[in-house]
Parts: C-alpha cells; sequence; structure tokens
C-alpha cells in the first residue's frame, strides 16, 4: 500500500490597498470564489505617496466589519520598512531570505501559501508574488483597468502561475484583456455580493451630512498626485464639474474629494459656487462612493474617470455624466499609459456634463441618458481591441487584425480622440502616415518650415486682435 506524504496546511494571503479593493475581495469570498484555506490574511499595503500623513485602508469608517471573513490583518508597510510599497522589489538572490523572514514575522510555519492579488504588475502585488515562486495566484481587479491590456510584458514564472481573475462586471457584456495573454480566465464577482458587502459598511460608517433630493454630487480623483494633471488644471475640472451640475438644474451640489486632495480645492469649489449661487456641500469623511450612493442617492454623479462612475450607472442605477476626459485622453503619456482604457470606457460609454445637447435630457429615471448613451457592447469590444493593440503590440501581437479593421471603418473625427498618429505610424497601422511619407516628421526641412508657418500664423492672429474694428 502506497503512503502519501501529509498534505499541509494552507494559508491564504490577501493583498489589499483600497477600501474598494477588500470589498471586492469580501464579495468574492461570500460568493464562495476563493481558494480553501485554513487561515485568510488580509495584507495591507498604504501605497499613498506620503503612508506616514495618509490614513491606509485598514482605517478607513468600515473596515472592520469585513474582518469577520479574515483571521487577521498583516501591515506590508510595516514588513518592508523604511521602503516604499509602490517602489520596493526584492532583489532576485535576496526573495528565499526575505521569504523565511515573512515566514517567521507573520506566523505562516511551513504552510502552503496561496496568493490574491491586485495589479499584479506592479509593486506591491508583484514583489509579493516574487516572494513566494511557489504559491498560485488569484488576481482581483478593483476596476476599470481589467478591461485593458496588461501594462507590461509579465515574467512567464508570475504569469502562468495565475489561475483566475476575479473581477465586478462593471461594463456588461464587455470582456477584461487583462492577462488573457497566459490564457487566464475572467470569472465575475456576483452583483449581489458586492451590494451585500456595500450595505455592510454602509451601516458602520458615519452619518452623512444631509442632502436635499435632487442634489449632484462629484467625485475628485487627485489626478495631480499620478502627473497626469497640474494642480491647478485639476482644480479648474472641478469648476467644470461644478459648472456642468449646476447647468443642469441642481441647485445643490455635494462634493467628496480624493482622501489625499489638499483642502484648497474645496475651497475654491466654494468660491463657485457662491457665483452659481449653488449650495456646496463637502463630504470630507473617507467612505467609499458606493455608500454615498445608498445613503443619500444623489440625482447625478459627476467625475472624470472613476471607476465609481461605473459603480453608480450599473449597481445603483443612478445617472452619471463624465468631464474632462477629452483632456485626458490628449495629455496620456506614453501612449501605454494604464490609465488609458478607463478614460477610453468612460469617454465612449458616458454623457459629457458640458454638452448643451445632453444638458436637455430630463433628469433621473432609468430612462435619461444611461440607457441610450454609449456604443452597443460589439463596437465597444472592437474599440478596446484597437486601443489594447496599440498600448501593447508585443504583448497581443494576435489583435492586430482587429485593430486593423476597426482603424479601417471606424475612424471619425470622435473616435480619433483615441488614438494617436504618431503611434498609428509606429505601428504600420491604418490611420498613421502612409509608409512613402513617414520620412516627413523626421525631416529638419520640413521641421524647420512647419515652425516658420506656425510662426507666421501667430503673428497674423495677433494682428487681427489689436486691429480696431
Amino acid at each position: 500500500m502506497t503512503s502519501h506524504p501529509p498534505t499541509r496546511p494552507r494559508v491564504q494571503l490577501l493583498l489589499v490597498s483600497t477600501l474598494f479593493g477588500a470589498a471586492t475581495l469580501a464579495a468574492a469570498l461570500d460568493a464562495g470564489q476563493l481558494p480553501a484555506a485554513e487561515r485568510r490574511y488580509l495584507v495591507v499595503a498604504n501605497t499613498a505617496v506620503i503612508p506616514e500623513t495618509t490614513p491606509g485602508p485598514d482605517r478607513a469608517p468600515g473596515f472592520e466589519r469585513l474582518l469577520t471573513r479574515f483571521d487577521g490583518v498583516l501591515s506590508w508597510n510595516d514588513a518592508i520598512s523604511p521602503f516604499h510599497p509602490a517602489g520596493w522589489s526584492p532583489r532576485p538572490d535576496d526573495a528565499p531570505l526575505w521569504q523565511r523572514y515573512l515566514r517567521l514575522l507573520w506566523g505562516l510555519g511551513t504552510d502552503d501559501v496561496t496568493i490574491v492579488l491586485e495589479s499584479i504588475q506592479v509593486n506591491p502585488a508583484l514583489a509579493l508574488a516574487q516572494l513566494f515562486p511557489d504559491a498560485p495566484l488569484d488576481v482581483y481587479a478593483d476596476g476599470l483597468m481589467s478591461y485593458g491590456p496588461t501594462r507590461s510584458k509579465l515574467d512567464p514564472l508570475i504569469g502562468t502561475r495565475v489561475r483566475r481573475l476575479l473581477h465586478l462586471d462593471l461594463v456588461p457584456g464587455l470582456k477584461p484583456l487583462l492577462l488573457t495573454e497566459f490564457g487566464v480566465e475572467a470569472e465575475t464577482v456576483p452583483a449581489e455580493a458586492f451590494a451585500k458587502v456595500l450595505a455592510e459598511l454602509s451601516e458602520s460608517c458615519p452619518e452623512p451630512p444631509e442632502a436635499p433630493e435632487g442634489a449632484a454630487l462629484l467625485l475628485g480623483q487627485y489626478l495631480s498626485a499620478l502627473d497626469i494633471l497640474s494642480p491647478e488644471e485639476e482644480e479648474q475640472l472641478h469648476v467644470r464639474m461644478l459648472r456642468g451640475a449646476v447647468r443642469r438644474g441642481h441647485r445643490d451640489v455635494l462634493f467628496k474629494p480624493h482622501p489625499s486632495a489638499p483642502a484648497r480645492w474645496s475651497r475654491m469649489l466654494e468660491e463657485e459656487a457662491a457665483r452659481l449661487d449653488a449650495r456646496l456641500t463637502v463630504l470630507d469623511s473617507p467612505v467609499l462612493a458606493e455608500v454615498v450612493y445608498q445613503r443619500l442617492r444623489p440625482a447625478l454623479v459627476v467625475a472624470c474617470f472613476s471607476t465609481a462612475l461605473l459603480t453608480a450607472r450599473t449597481f445603483h442605477n443612478l445617472p452619471v455624466a463624465r468631464a474632462g476626459t477629452d483632456l485626458l485622453l490628449d495629455r496620456l503619456t506614453p501612449y501605454q499609459n494604464s490609465n488609458r482604457v478607463p478614460v477610453t470606457l468612460v469617454d465612449a460609454l458616458l454623457p459629457d456634463v458640458e454638452d448643451p445637447l445632453w444638458a436637455g435630457v430630463p433628469q433621473g429615471g432609468t430612462g435619461g441618458p444611461n440607457a441610450t448613451h454609449g456604443p452597443a457592447p460589439e463596437d465597444l469590444s472592437d474599440l478596446l481591441a484597437a486601443v489594447g493593440y496599440a498600448m501593447q503590440p508585443q504583448i497581443y501581437p494576435h489583435l492586430r487584425p482587429a485593430a486593423e479593421r476597426y482603424l479601417s471603418t471606424h475612424l471619425t473625427p470622435h473616435t480619433w480622440r483615441y488614438f494617436k498618429r504618431r503611434r498609428l505610424t509606429a505601428l504600420a497601422l491604418p490611420g498613421g502616415i502612409p509608409s512613402q511619407l513617414a520620412f516627413l516628421p523626421r525631416s529638419p526641412a520640413v521641421r524647420k518650415l512647419a515652425r516658420r508657418v506656425r510662426a507666421v500664423k501667430r503673428r497674423l492672429t495677433k494682428a487681427k486682435r489689436v486691429t480696431p474694428a
């Protein structure tokens, strides 16, 4: 009779850096989507620019309600101190030493480890996966980036260990592109389980200020911290949101700033609200936007490209609108920037709060702009295939035919905003400069002539301004 070695206990490490991510994990666990384990630990990483001055997700209201599903909370920041979670990864030769250190620090012993991660392409998720090279991986997505390509080429020793991608069905009918290069199957976290978790969070959060019926909610994202916009430009973006909401007839406006945003942004909005004769209330409690939806049921939600726009539309049936996505699509650099797909999705799916045509649509109700705006799912899939290939052609070469078909038939003055001619030229895709003319942008003589033409145009424009009528 053959004897089998005893099975070692299994411990599961679940890495989180946001309260929204922790809620997604709790919903997946409630739905029975996570592998069995004798012990489960939440590994909390505070990835704020200055973690010492910014509370992590474990300090957010309602977090303690999620802990009943886990056996404890571990701090990634404390484990790797004084390094920053977003910038540290182990040297290959040091990985075994770090694993022994973490097993001792966290009391893992010799148990088998499985890991559940978010944002596997970057640290701290990538670092944790490297420290336990034998651990099977499950990836969960807490936002719109799951619909885009893997932002960089993953080491096959990491990518081939991923078993599933768990994600919220934020855009029904659209399949995630993330990690498909490794054949990873996407699995949807049930909306009912997620709604149950949000209800728990809502019960334990402090009461928000009272909001009259018909109030609009503006969501800040702190894009200047990502070096996408300057602080002044982001303040002006918030002002655009406010003006658009007021133009839509909302005299009461709520503003939920990003937890790390400076207080002066609220003061600028207050000044603009006073000028527009609108009543502004700032929600400075670090609760999830989805909790605010449940408590206050705003009549309109406005943001730039926040995932919360899609949760408002898909899970709470609230009217939503975007602001500033045109600016973001122009500013994102390089073209491979991982925010490009979330911005593209929001721009393609949602109406612009400053659009005068949309401003005439009646407020509220399921028959409003949410029901009619945006392309069909198949058109959206084709668009994302083209954008995904243009972003990462080496990782997704099989998407080239789909990209060529889309660019050959769907390039219009509107859809051009999702592409850059220089990028299409570099990849020899439809819409780029023809190969026989590709030398022109590199020609010193052509560039000099173009500068002279622009200078002449500027002088003529200036002359027109100062010439009396």
